[in-house]
């Protein structure tokens, strides 16, 4: 059952029609309108089962639909919009029906411009959200608002605005069509800019105004229409007229139908501050039009800047004026960018894909909902995260990838020293790591506790940390967790009383250990650990690809590093020794770069403390060298240490990232986990810290850039991926997955 206001416009009119028109194909599909006109005509013409309630009364309305629910009996009812919202969620109270609600935009800047309607009906909207049951933001953007709002990321879906995508056919004279709708007389030689939306203070038309007049002065062949109505139109006017481009900007009016306008166009335009995933761009992408945007909402899955379009940041008219300039001076990158955006859209965001996605939805929140109150579903997840650590924050964005993968219908929870940070990031529950109560509460409701990734069991950095994580697992396996240690490392444990502690916890309270190298099987076996299903594996984070080319690229100009260079890597961190090691390192990067050609670049895994031992390096080198000053995210990191020639690394996942990519790496290792991915790899290219010598690491560098280990690290990094899917075996047999699969099978 869908239910909506009836008086929607725009993206989110076409949205509710193509969504309601494709489900009806294979579903059961009624329509509920709280006003009677023309969207509730056309879905009946469509074939829809349309009920229009028009009642004024919010009461009424509530009574009307519980009687239509119980004539229907739908599987989820769908809101769309602010009166729908409020609807939902009176019915909900008395109806064991799940409530779902489409986010088409930001509810907070619905009514931007009209303070009476925001604190009226934005208001009922905003309190009406926080009673439906699950949330379906358009596009990713959307779903962070949501959360850093304070909604549960595992009651949110997302979905993606699509449509057909069929090029117009027959000739088509836009001169004529602009003269006789428009009363626009265009020249030989113009480049037309196209915006179609509401003239409305979240549009930010102005923003487009402003670019336009600036772009003006490079590019003289530049017209610009404007197609929409609005409160905003006579200041758009002024504005034009103060900038002295009236002659150069038409005014269309609300357009429809809206095909006719873009085909005329050569660039599609949009300023907006608020979007989602904005059907004019979409319907630009269909006539054939080049593309500019604000960077809003989904635009950034649909556009790859440089490549098939640009984004800009909003309101940043300069930068909007300097993209409408390149195009506009230059036809065959309008073609190229059209074309290329058009492949993209049509694959990736059509309307069936769209119908797609929404039934999946539907099957996973039913499947959710109806979940009986007392099963242990979820899947806790305990490690060393949200203190800005890369290496640990990807072995958890490995872990929650790996069992999104395995179990979609599990929830996840993450114990986090900063758990929003955690769920704006992984879009997982999260729970403050030393928040205790909270932490024994989620264990009675977890089928699978999760002690993740990294060294864990050790008592170097400190004694309380190891009682901690004993404790977690004695405290889930009491509370009838199924217990996993995934792809960990072991020791050093040096101390009597932790050993002894660490080896009656495992033994008595581990289900499965999967290991990341040899050494910590060893390890376990010094220590009489014998009970658990103990398999070597690989560490988690192999599994991460690294960013799509633009996007690195664009984050190494960000740090002034030319994403076309020649580069050595370097992967530092302080620890003891690393005072006397600074000239050998500063030595070989010299070094690297006079007899080479490469230039080091130092790349941080813990931000910004792996800073200090660059700057440190850095002002000992005779050379050019960069740094990556702020914070990326994994993939990108990882996409920069794929573009090193070797990288150089005390940081154990500077190492593995690296290898991870076939990269051929050079360890100065302070600590046996180093020492173990290494020789667990089959590598030779591993100095103490504490005994590095400029000579030797030169000698390494040079051995990794011959390209005699080149077949060997590509076999060492498959291998590695291949090892890794270890952990979710375990994690599958531990959860009842495997076997079903096995039993299925048989």
């Amino acid at each position: 059952m869908h239910v909506m206001g009836g008086g929607d416009v725009g993206g989110a009119k076409t949205q509710i029609m193509n969504t309601v028109t494709g489900l009806a194909r294979r579903n059961e599909v009624m329509l509920i309108s709280f006003r009677a006109g023309p969207f509730a005509d056309e879905a009946r013409e469509r074939g829809i089962d349309v009920r229009v309630i028009e009642r004024h009364n919010p009461f009424r309305a509530a009574r009307a639909m519980r009687d239509l629910v119980d004539q229907f009996q739908p599987d989820i009812i769908h809101c769309h919009g602010g009166r729908a919202n409020l609807m939902g969620a009176m019915v909900r109270r008395t109806r064991r029906v799940p409530v779902l609600t489409t986010v088409h935009s930001d509810y907070k800047l619905d009514y931007l411009g009209n303070p009476f309607k925001q604190h009226t009906f934005g208001a009922a909207n905003a309190v009406a959200l926080r009673f439906l049951d699950f949330y379906q933001p358009v596009a990713d953007r959307m779903a962070r608002t949501l959360i850093e709002r304070g909604f549960d990321p595992e009651r949110i879906v997302k979905i993606y605005n699509g449509m057909d995508f069929h090029r117009p056919e027959g000739e088509f004279d836009r001169a004529q069509y602009l003269k006789e709708t428009y009363g626009a007389e265009i020249q030989d030689g113009d480049v037309l800019c196209g915006i179609a939306a509401r003239l409305t203070a979240v549009k930010d038309i102005a923003t487009t105004v402003r670019a336009f007049a600036a772009a003006l002065q490079d590019a003289p062949q530049l017209r610009l229409f404007i197609a929409g109505e609005g409160e905003d139109e006579e200041m758009l006017k002024r504005l034009c007229a103060q900038l002295h481009v009236t002659d150069r900007v038409t005014f269309c009016g609300w357009v429809l139908p809206v095909e006719p306008f873009f085909r005329a166009m050569d660039i599609n335009l949009l300023s907006s501050v608020s979007e989602t995933f904005p059907y004019s761009i979409l319907e630009g992408v269909c006539a054939g039009c080049a593309t500019i945007c604000s960077d809003v909402g989904g635009m950034s899955e649909l556009i790859d800047t440089g490549e098939n379009g640009y984004i800009f940041p909003i309101g940043d008219y300069k930068k909007l004026s300097e993209y409408m300039v390149r195009l506009a001076n230059d036809a065959e990158l309008r073609q190229t960018f059209a074309q290329a955006l058009y492949e993209k859209a049509s694959r990736d965001f059509s309307k069936d894909k769209m119908c797609e996605r929404q039934e999946a939805n539907y099957r996973h929140l039913l499947a959710r909902f109806h979940r009986p109150k007392d099963e242990r579903e979820s899947i806790v997840v305990c490690g060393a995260y949200g203190r800005g650590n890369a290496g640990d924050d990807a072995i958890l964005e490995a872990i929650v990838q790996e069992m999104r993968a395995l179990a979609p219908e599990r929830t996840i929870c993450v114990m986090s020293r900063r758990p929003q940070e955690t769920r704006l990031t992984y879009r997982t529950g999260a729970v403050y790591t030393f928040n205790i109560f909270s932490i024994l509460r989620r264990f009675r409701r977890a089928a699978l506790y999760i002690n993740g990734g990294g060294t864990l069991m050790q008592d170097v950095t400190s004694t309380r940390s190891i009682w901690y994580y004993c404790y977690t697992l004695r405290a889930a396996k009491k509370r009838g967790c199924k217990v996993m240690m995934y792809g960990c490392g072991i020791g050093p444990i040096n101390r009597a009383g932790n050993r002894k502690m660490a080896a009656k916890t495992i033994q008595g309270s581990v289900d499965r250990i999967t290991l990341r190298d040899e050494n910590s099987r060893q390890e376990l076996a010094r220590m009489g650990v014998t009970r658990p299903d103990i398999r070597v594996s690989a560490d988690p984070t192999i599994i991460l690809d690294a960013a799509p080319y633009e996007v690195v690229s664009l984050a190494m100009e960000q740090s002034g590093i030319d994403p076309n260079g020649r580069y050595i890597g370097f992967g530092l961190r302080n620890w003891k020794g690393l005072d006397a090691a600074l000239p050998a390192i500063a030595a070989a990067a010299d070094y690297a770069y006079e007899k080479h050609g490469l230039t080091p670049v130092f790349v941080p895994i813990e931000f910004p403390s792996d800073l200090t031992p660059a700057e440190r390096v850095g002002a000992l080198l005779h050379c050019p060298w960069y740094a990556v000053r702020t914070r990326q995210p994994i993939e990108v990191t990882i996409g920069i240490l794929a573009r090193m020639k070797t990288v150089v690394g005390i940081r154990l996942h500077s190492l593995m990232f690296s290898a991870g990519q076939s990269v051929p790496v050079v360890g100065m290792s302070y600590d046996i986990k180093v020492d173990s991915f290494l020789k667990y790899i089959g590598s030779s290219t591993c100095l103490q810290l504490r005994e590095v010598r400029a000579d030797e690491l030169c000698g390494l560098i040079d051995k990794c850039l011959s390209g005699a280990l080149d077949e060997e690290v590509r076999r060492n990094a498959k291998l590695l991926r291949e090892r890794e899917h270890e952990n979710v075996r375990g994690a599958a047999i531990l959860l009842g997955i495997e076997e079903e699969k096995e039993e299925a099978e048989e």
